[in-house]
C-alpha cells in the first residue's frame, strides 16, 4: 500500500467506455486512487516502469498481450503488484488461468460496485477475493482435480483456534470477507488476517485450498 493507505490502481482494459466507467465508479472513494489506465498488456508494464501501484484490476482479453500473459509478468517482476482478474468469462478454464499466473482474485463485470470495492480493497490488502458464482466454479474443479491428493498437502496435525475455525466455516460456505465480519461481528480486515493465518497453518496459497480442507475435514 501506498502512503496514506491510499489503494493506487491501474485499469487494464480495451473498450475506452468500459475503462472510463470502472474509473469513475471507483475514483469517488477517498482510498482509491486510479493512477494509470492501460488498454493492453504492453501498456501495463510500460506503466509500471515509471508509476507505483498497489493494483492492477487486469481484463482478460486484451489485444497484444492479453492479461493473463501480463499477469504472469507482472508477478514475476513486479511482485508486490497486485492483481485482480476482471472479465465477462466465466469458465472455469479462463478463471484458473488467471489464478495460476498469478492474480489473487477474479471478479466479473456484471458485478455492482459495492462488490468491485471489497474486491479491490481485499486484494490489495494481500487477501483474496471471489464473488460466489466464481467460487462455486473454480472450487468445484479444484476440488475435483485435486481430491485424491489433498491428504498428501495437508500437516498431519493443524492447531487451528476456535475463531479461525468460525472464519474457515464461513469462507467455505462461500461468504465474502465483510458477511463473515458482520456474523463474528469483526471487521473485515480482521477477517482478512484470519484468513491469512489459516493459510499458513494449512501450507495453502488460496482460497480454495482453504475450501478442500475444509470438505476434507467435514468442516463445510
Amino acid at each position: 500500500m501506498s502512503v496514506a493507505n491510499v489503494i493506487r490502481v491501474m485499469i487494464a482494459e480495451d473498450h475506452n467506455l468500459v475503462r472510463k466507467g470502472i474509473k469513475g465508479l471507483i475514483s469517488k472513494e477517498e482510498d482509491i486512487e486510479v493512477v494509470a489506465e492501460a488498454e493492453n498488456g504492453e501498456a501495463v508494464i510500460g506503466w509500471l516502469g515509471s508509476v507505483e501501484v498497489d493494483l492492477i484490476l487486469m481484463d482478460i482479453k486484451m489485444p497484444i498481450t492479453d492479461g493473463i500473459s501480463a499477469t504472469e509478468r507482472v508477478k514475476k517482476m513486479f511482485p508486490k503488484v497486485q492483481v485482480l482478474g476482471l472479465s465477462m468469462f466465466e469458465e472455469d478454464s479462463f478463471i484458473t488461468k488467471m489464478l495460476s499466473a498469478g492474480a489473487s482474485g477474479y471478479i466479473l463485470k456484471t458485478t455492482n460496485r459495492e462488490e468491485l470495492l471489497e474486491g479491490i480493497r481485499t486484494v490489495a490488502a494481500g487477501g483474496t477475493f471471489f464473488p460466489k458464482e466464481v467460487s462455486e466454479i473454480i472450487m468445484s474443479k479444484y476440488l475435483r482435480k485435486e481430491s485424491g491428493k489433498a491428504r498428501d498437502r495437508f500437516p498431519e496435525q493443524v492447531d487451528l483456534t476456535e475463531r479461525e475455525m468460525d472464519v474457515l466455516k464461513l469462507i467455505a460456505d462461500e461468504f465474502t470477507n465483510k458477511e463473515i465480519g458482520d456474523k463474528l461481528f469483526i471487521s473485515p480486515r480482521t477477517v482478512d488476517s484470519h484468513r491469512r493465518n489459516i493459510m499458513q497453518k494449512l501450507g495453502v496459497k488460496n482460497t480454495a485450498g482453504l475450501v478442500k480442507y475444509a470438505s476434507m475435514k467435514n468442516i463445510i
